[in-house]
């Protein structure tokens, strides 16, 4: 095989490699892909323009549904790959996978069923290729997208947008700047009304990528040929215009064979009087050859910036694929080895959240910082210690026995009484900073790479650590209430010193003493009794402020830190092989799209090969 060959058949067979995972362009599929940056020839023209008669004549079989009206109404991608000589020709579907078509008659009717399947009995049309590989040593390296034939009004049947959908689909493919117009005309018929022509022109001006087909030369009428045509006088383009003729209704009716219609095509343009010096440049095996020269050409000129995309998508692909994670062992060993490295990965992430390095730890601080003073600020004391309630508790504690020097019960009951109020803050403090560590586990497991392939050892994972993340809360909560309790059970004992003293003076004027028998039940009295009290509190508040927090980060914060996973890694390390799969099982969604990337990761590098091995042997 020459190097052209070799050069044009790689460029096939990575198209093929691409369609078989469904990386096509066309229609309106919008992949950015390999395909699409390889060249191809898209088949455009009129309806009964020929089109269809001038594929099976490159290809050299009888292959395509033929009547009346609409009859391609969906685009149908062939590929034609050369064989050896001797070899048997065959067809092949990738809607039917693994399957061989040797008779043509039924590669026929299957486009034809195919064609029904998606657009019914109708006359209706579709943009969803159908494509066709076609392996015969009697066909050249090429890529050929037949296309719905160009109309210019709906017939019956038909919706009235079918010429704009038409024409758009046909757009779709010729607007590519790797797209090879093969734009097929009726000789009979004025070029200037040619359909194929007049859409070419509209989407490459300069004429570098079209190609003029001129079909049905030995319809035209006696005395008049179609030389301006041919040879560029009557529209010029940048390659040369090429003549076919193709077989009669009377020969397809009686099925002649391709072989003896090309022969009398050649025939037909040596003998005649007006073609013969143009015979060398003429009929649908010179049409071929053409293209697949020019073809050629276009691929060595795209190899550079073929090669630098697959390059840019084999890094994209290889960086999915360490995003995805690569395919799990079997072995238990290299499992639970694997499985502890993603819980080590949550823990650093974790860690990092609660020292700073990632957002979410600081609200930890917020709570100690504006939570719980808030909460300490809005605790009823006002109400506790008015006047009315410290008269009430104290002359209670009293009984029938009223006090001598300072009601000791009724100052015992008023702070007790007092200092409880400061559980609910305690405890309040201590389910917002769970609340937090639970987010922040919640996040990390969100955040860890790894793990998000695997979502029964997420679940796993975080019912472990909000299970932890409980008990901390359980011992934390005891703590604090400790701390409450503690205060509230030994008053300070210097507190108590000072009371005689205060009375005593309060029991002074400004001129000197007083009568000893001073009413201790004034209103002064209580009152004083509830500003002792109340400073006593807020002395116990601001020492409360400050442990609190520390108990919390104490039972809650550094055992998080420090052992959040520690019964998790018990339980993990008594797992059999089994159990340890089912933890790695992973998103069935996710697996699929492992193996599709390394599908597309292998014929990517493949094809990089096959370019640098035939791009060394030119």
């Amino acid at each position: 095989m020459t190097t052209m060959e070799s050069l044009i058949g790689l460029v096939n067979r990575i198209q093929r490699a691409c369609t078989a995972l469904g990386d096509y362009g066309g229609g309106d599929t919008t992949f950015s892909s390999l395909w699409e940056a390889l060249p191809s020839v898209a088949v455009v023209g009129g309806q009964s323009s020929g089109k269809s008669s001038v594929l099976e004549s490159i290809v050299g079989r009888d292959f395509l549904p033929r009547g009346s009206g609409i009859v391609t109404r969906r685009p149908l991608v062939l590929q034609l790959h050369k064989t050896e000589e001797g070899t048997e020709e065959y067809a092949e579907f990738l809607h039917l996978p693994n399957m061989k078509f040797s008779d043509f008659a039924v590669v026929r009717k299957e486009i034809q069923d195919e064609t029904d399947r998606v657009t019914g009995k109708s006359k209706q049309i579709s943009p969803v290729p159908i494509h066709l590989s076609i392996y015969s040593p009697n066909v050249v390296n090429l890529t050929l997208i037949d296309l719905p034939g160009l109309t210019k009004v709906a017939v019956e049947g038909q919706p009235e947008s079918i010429v704009q959908d038409i024409e758009m689909m046909v757009r779709s493919y010729v607007e590519k700047p790797n797209c090879i117009i093969l734009a097929i005309s009726p000789a009979n018929q004025d070029i200037a009304t040619s359909d194929a022509i007049k859409l070419a022109r509209e989407v490459d001006a300069p004429g570098e990528r079209t190609f003029g087909v001129l079909t049905k030369l030995d319809l035209m009428d006696k005395g008049t040929n179609a030389l301006d045509v041919l040879e560029g006088r009557s529209y010029r383009l940048q390659h040369p215009w090429v003549g076919i003729v193709n077989r009669s209704q009377a020969d397809i009716n009686k099925n002649v064979d391709m072989i003896i219609a090309r022969h009398k095509e050649r025939e037909y343009f040596a003998t005649s009087p007006d073609y013969s010096h143009l015979a060398n440049k003429m009929g649908s095996e010179y049409l071929a050859k053409l293209l697949s020269k020019h073809l050629e050409a276009v691929i060595r000129a795209r190899i550079p910036s073929i090669t630098s995309m697959i390059n840019k998508t084999i890094e994209e692909l290889e960086s999915e694929m360490d995003h995805l994670g690569r395919p799990i062992a079997a072995d238990a060993g290299a499992q639970l080895y694997l499985i502890l490295e993603l819980l080590r990965a949550f823990d650093r992430v974790f860690k990092e959240h609660l020292d700073g390095g990632r957002p979410g730890g600081d609200r930890i601080y917020g709570v100690f910082d504006n939570q719980l003073p808030a909460a300490l600020r809005k605790l009823p004391f006002d109400r506790h210690l008015s006047m009315q309630n410290v008269r009430k508790v104290v002359s209670e504690a009293d009984g029938y026995q009223p006090h001598l020097i300072a009601p000791e019960q009724g100052y015992r009951r008023l702070i007790e009484s007092s200092l409880n109020y400061f559980r609910g803050p305690a405890e309040a403090s201590v389910d917002a900073v769970h609340f937090v560590l639970k987010e922040l586990v919640r996040k990390s497991i969100g955040e860890t790479q790894e793990l998000r392939r695997f979502p029964t050892l997420q679940m796993e994972l975080a019912a472990a650590a909000n299970h932890a993340l409980e008990r901390f809360r359980d011992d934390s909560k005891k703590t604090v209430v400790r701390l409450v309790d503690m205060e509230s059970s030994y008053l300070t004992v210097e507190f108590f010193r000072r009371l005689p003293q205060e009375v005593e003076k309060a029991a002074s004027g400004p001129g000197g003493p007083v009568s000893p028998n001073v009413d201790r039940y004034t209103d002064g009295h209580f009152r004083r009794i509830g500003s002792n009290v109340s400073s006593y509190v807020g002395m116990v508040s601001e020492t409360l402020r400050n442990t609190i927090p520390k108990a919390i980060v104490y039972c809650q914060v550094k055992e998080a830190k420090q052992s959040l996973l520690h019964h998790f890694y018990m339980q993990i390390g008594k797992k059999e092989g089994k159990e340890l799969a089912q933890l790695l099982d992973e998103d069935p969604s996710l697996m699929e799209r492992r193996v599709q990337c390394a599908k597309r990761l292998e014929l990517y590098k493949s094809a990089r090969d096959e370019i640098d091995s035939v791009s060394w042997a030119r």
